[in-house]
């Protein structure tokens, strides 16, 4: 259901963004009088039409850059200075005050900003002038804690109107999703969708009634919604998942440590663990009071040499290169059956097989969870699987085999359409932009 923003409305222009910021990739659409185009938003990066969420801070030229330049500047600097990924993720966590930046304090929307005003700027260029109504994309979940969902919605508008935009308006992205395919059908041709948009962070899924011909109708199509839900699990869910089981143990996962004083052991701290397996979390570890921590760990671990590795991890910030090199083996084991997950730019080399048969093994539960949040979708909708004309599937990880083959068991491999994947929600939030635009 579309619904503004907080804050006073405005008499809004007849052009409008479309702005999908994603966990881990961003794309922007603008909706000029109705019609709606896809902006090339990364000219770094090979397909244009979507923006790497991360961002660069060089402490040689004391500034930030974002998307495929803010990677290439990191690796060209030896991941040298700050590199932030996955930086949606922190939304609804109270945990996340601010943070020092080359000697400036900046909070999370401040960061948020920084990427949300790239892509302002790349649309602003492509249209040849300034711009600053924007519909914003937001998961169904941010958090299932009520007040942590409202608290992240609250700093996503912050960080929009520090990025530049003065009218925001929120639209959920898998309904965005089913906008973009509505707009595809011939005029009249109605169906009923499941449409399942799988981000870095959260999966969301709705049921929706679409009929060709109305992408330029300004109406409001909550009564077309039929049912809506999402859970906290995505594609950064399996990287952990697959970081965890196949690579954590280079890392300390089994190391014991000897209590002092005392004649027994103990694992590693779990709040270490817990944040080597999220790459997000990682550059936390590089916080004083915990390195020493660590440093105090190697010399009671009965494998210092494993606490060693860790600490190289962290002070050389090679996370981004280790979750780069799991990630590549995440998206190889949608075609192939087997991988390995590779890494030798640090002191130590990492080469470990993986099969999909295990990765698939390490992620059941969590596939588990989606597919009963479908399952509650479809029956908080009054329907059963049979009434579905299609299900659309969006983002990366709609790739994933064990995924699809659960939507295929439920509706037959000729309902499932994953067409412009990664590039749809951006599309239908600019389609979005009719009920705003006068």
């Amino acid at each position: 259901m579309l619904f503004p923003a907080l804050g006073k409305e405005s008499k809004m222009n007849k052009q409008i963004f479309g702005l999908d910021f994603g966990t881990t990739n961003s794309a922007l659409s603008v909706n000029m009088n109705g019609n709606v185009s896809m902006v090339d938003i990364d000219p770094f990066n090979a397909t244009g039409q979507t923006l790497k969420s991360v961002i660069y801070y060089d402490p040689e030229k004391r500034d930030f850059c974002v998307g495929q330049q803010a990677v290439d500047a990191y690796l060209e600097n030896d991941a040298y200075g700050r590199y932030i990924q996955s930086i949606k993720a922190f939304l609804p966590d109270l945990s996340f005050q601010d943070t020092v930046i080359g000697g400036r304090t900046y909070k999370l929307d401040k960061l948020i900003a920084i990427v949300l005003r790239k892509a302002k700027e790349a649309g602003e260029k492509h249209i040849g002038e300034a711009l600053n109504d924007v519909v914003l994309g937001r998961p169904v979940v941010f958090s299932e804690d009520a007040k942590l969902d409202k608290l992240a919605e609250e700093r996503l508008l912050s960080a929009a109107k520090i990025a530049g935009f003065t009218n925001v308006y929120f639209q959920y992205e898998p309904i965005a999703a089913a906008l973009a395919f509505e707009s595809t059908l011939a005029s009249n041709e109605e169906k009923i969708l499941i449409v399942g948009d799988f981000g870095g962070g959260t999966s969301d899924f709705t049921v929706i009634k679409v009929k060709g011909g109305r992408s330029r109708e300004k109406t409001d199509r909550k009564d077309d919604i039929l049912g809506l839900s999402g859970v906290y699990i995505g594609g950064d869910t399996f990287d952990s998942q697959l970081m965890w089981d196949k690579v954590a143990h280079y890392f300390g996962k089994n190391v014991r440590v000897k209590a002092v004083f005392d004649d027994y052991d103990l694992p590693v701290s779990s709040m270490i663990l817990s944040n080597l397996r999220r790459w997000h979390l990682i550059p936390q570890l590089r916080h004083p009071k915990i390195r020493k921590s660590i440093k105090e760990t190697k010399h009671l671990a009965d494998k210092p040499e494993l606490i060693a590795n860790l600490e190289d991890l962290i002070d050389n910030n090679y996370g981004y290169m280790l979750f780069q090199s799991i990630e590549k083996a995440k998206r190889e084991l949608s075609s192939h059956p087997d991988t390995t997950i590779s890494l030798s730019e640090i002191a130590l080399m990492i080469r470990e097989p993986v099969e999909r048969t295990e990765f698939e093994a390490g992620i059941a539960l969590d596939v588990e969870k989606i597919d009963r949040c479908v399952d509650d979708v479809v029956k908080q909708a009054g329907l059963k699987y049979g009434d579905i004309d299609l299900v659309f599937l969006t983002g990366g990880s709609s790739n994933i085999p064990l995924i699809k083959k659960s939507f295929v068991e439920k509706m037959g491999p000729d309902k499932i359409d994953q067409t412009h994947a990664f590039t749809s929600v951006g599309y239908g939030l600019g389609l979005a932009g009719n009920l705003f635009a006068s």
